[in-house]
């Protein structure tokens, strides 16, 4: 497989992820487009490919209108970077805070990284002194 055919498979596959998931808050395809050894550096969040799934059930619960809109995503071998902004209302507990009915509105940056066709791995540079600012957990 050619370097281009391998950005634009990978490319689609992150875009799965988001559609499905991110997007729909559907669970149903994260069998085929992840491995249930998937590696999370993002100390919220769980290891494994059920890790992923309890804290992104638990999210859709505190926050059911959250989305995930891409700004810019790029893929160049196995790695997949997505600049995108995530907006929510924060109306259940997420994380031990309790709901606050505050809308969210922030920034972040993902990368994954891709293996035998699933996504292996994960990084995440969010703004998180926003995002926690909102959810009340930290005071300005």
């Amino acid at each position: 497989m050619s370097s281009v055919e391998e950005n634009k498979r990978n490319k689609r596959l992150v875009e799965t992820l988001i559609r499905t998931v991110f997007q729909e808050h559907d669970f149903s395809r994260l069998d085929e487009i992840m491995k249930d050894d998937y590696i999370q550096h993002n100390p919220d969040t769980p290891q494994g490919k059920a890790g992923f799934r309890k804290f992104f059930e638990e999210m859709f619960r505190a926050m059911p209108d959250f989305r995930y809109t891409v700004k810019k995503i790029v893929a160049e071998g196995d790695t997949v970077m997505v600049y995108s902004t995530t907006t929510a209302t924060h109306l259940g507990e997420w994380l031990g805070n309790p709901p606050t009915g505050n809308k969210l509105n922030f920034d972040v940056v993902d990368i994954f990284r891709i293996e035998d066709g699933k996504i292996a791995e994960h990084w995440d540079v969010a703004d998180t002194l926003k995002l926690f600012t909102q959810v009340g957990k930290v005071r300005q």
